[in-house]
């Protein structure tokens, strides 16, 4: 079976919430979980868009709205030592690493970050998380600052952005995307055959008129 794309930035507290969610939809119905990290922020850029941070108001709104749904999911959420934070360093860490040890890694990494931690932004913090893990932490961060390592996390952000991407976090599996924590439920009935959305919906969509456009929205 194809994979379940989990495309991430540790930014995001949403993405957390799913990581979790996501684990336990892929272990039920059978398919592999595959962590891409991606950068936020050049998503953002790409499109044209302001991150939630970057708007006053939805900031305070998303720390509240995320500890709701963390709540619900029963998982711990208090924020990192700042947000927005450079994140780079442990998306390019999450991208030197394969399998199960990505996968350990991206768990361990989201949990410095929005459990408790001491977060991802400090290389001397990443290093303390993934000893703590089981891992060389500083053989790690060593190769964060290799050429391929960035170079690597710029070609999957932007071959994200081709696939659509949009935000974080993006799930991706069968040619269909899902956006948000909040659409776990909807991945979860379409991997049982179940999704309401009719296959020529596109189709039906594409020449639907602009009925109006607000002045400044061409940025977005």
């Amino acid at each position: 079976m194809s994979p379940i794309r989990f495309l991430f930035d540790y930014i995001s507290p949403y993405a957390y919430v799913a990581w979790h969610g996501a684990m336990t939809l892929a272990e039920r119905h059978g398919r592999p979980l595959v962590p891409e990290p991606i950068l936020f922020a050049a998503v953002l850029d790409a499109h044209g868009q302001l991150g939630p941070a970057e708007i006053p108001a939805k900031r305070r709104y998303v720390f509240r709205d995320a500890l709701r749904k963390a709540h619900a999911a029963g998982l711990p959420l208090s924020p990192p030592p700042a947000h927005p934070f450079n994140p780079l360093t442990a998306l390019r860490i999450t991208h030197a690493l394969d399998g199960a040890e990505r996968q350990r890694a991206v768990t361990a990494l989201f949990a410095a970050t929005w459990g408790g931690g001491p977060g991802v932004d400090r290389p001397e913090a990443v290093v303390e998380v993934l000893d703590a893990a089981g891992f060389d932490g500083r053989a790690l961060v060593e190769r964060a600052r290799e050429p391929e390592r960035k170079a690597a996390l710029r070609a999957s952000t932007s071959a994200a952005v081709g696939e659509g991407v949009f935000g974080v976090p993006t799930l991706l599996v069968d040619g269909e995307l899902f956006w948000g924590c909040d659409s776990l439920p909807h991945l979860d009935a379409f991997l049982a055959g179940r999704d309401p959305v009719p296959a020529d919906l596109d189709a039906r969509w594409r020449d639907l008129p602009v009925g109006a456009v607000r002045p400044g929205s061409a940025r977005r």
